[in-house]
């Protein structure tokens, strides 16, 4: 018989799961999303055809930020994330092989406002790569241990959480979306959304 000190929590007894639709359009050495593949931290899929049941999408053009109030949906989903060129999606204003038909295969969401610390993007504001948005994400949903783990080993990736403490705090004690765009007025003024 276990003792209560034991005991697991049942809320985070599994890790979330981590889907990558791999565009191809980053240097293969640069990118992390194949590096969280062959590490076996991330499933590769198929765009129109998302695991279920269906994860939380990772959009920066979705309306709605995500939240605390989506961890529920994380645990039963997982997170799902496109490793694409950020040069390419700003122009193309969507995501590479977006045909309409991924809309029904998750919850999209995007990321509240970040400074990445990769490399490619130090310092800008909401150009992560892959590895720190799944990450964000993570953190959000109330998985800082693992948006931790995830982080480890890829450059940069050990500044992230420390440069973006201030604003992954607020993020996360945010109850949602409502209070997750109310959090990014405060810290940067205006509207994140236009």
């Amino acid at each position: 018989m276990r003792s209560s000190g034991s005991t697991r929590n049942p809320r985070h007894s599994a890790r979330a799961r981590l889907y990558l639709v791999l565009a191809g359009e980053d240097h293969p050495k640069a990118c992390t999303g194949r590096r969280l593949l062959h590490r076996g931290l991330a499933q590769r899929v198929a765009r129109a055809d998302g695991p279920r049941p269906a994860p939380i999408v990772l959009d920066p053009y979705a309306p709605d930020p995500i939240a605390p109030s989506d961890a529920a949906r994380v645990r039963r989903g997982g997170l799902l994330a496109v490793d694409c060129s950020w040069n390419r999606l700003s122009t193309r204003g969507r995501f590479p092989g977006d045909d309409g038909a991924a809309s029904t295969a998750g919850l999209r969401r995007r990321l509240p406002l970040l400074v990445a610390t990769n490399p490619q993007h130090y310092g800008r504001m909401a150009q992560l790569n892959t590895v720190e948005a799944l990450a964000a994400a993570l953190y959000l949903v109330n998985r800082e241990a693992e948006a931790r783990r995830l982080l480890e080993g890829f450059v940069g990736a050990e500044s992230f959480l420390t440069v973006n403490a201030e604003r992954l705090s607020a993020y996360a004690h945010a109850r949602d979306a409502d209070g997750v765009r109310a959090e990014e007025r405060r810290l940067f003024g205006g509207d994140p959304d236009g």
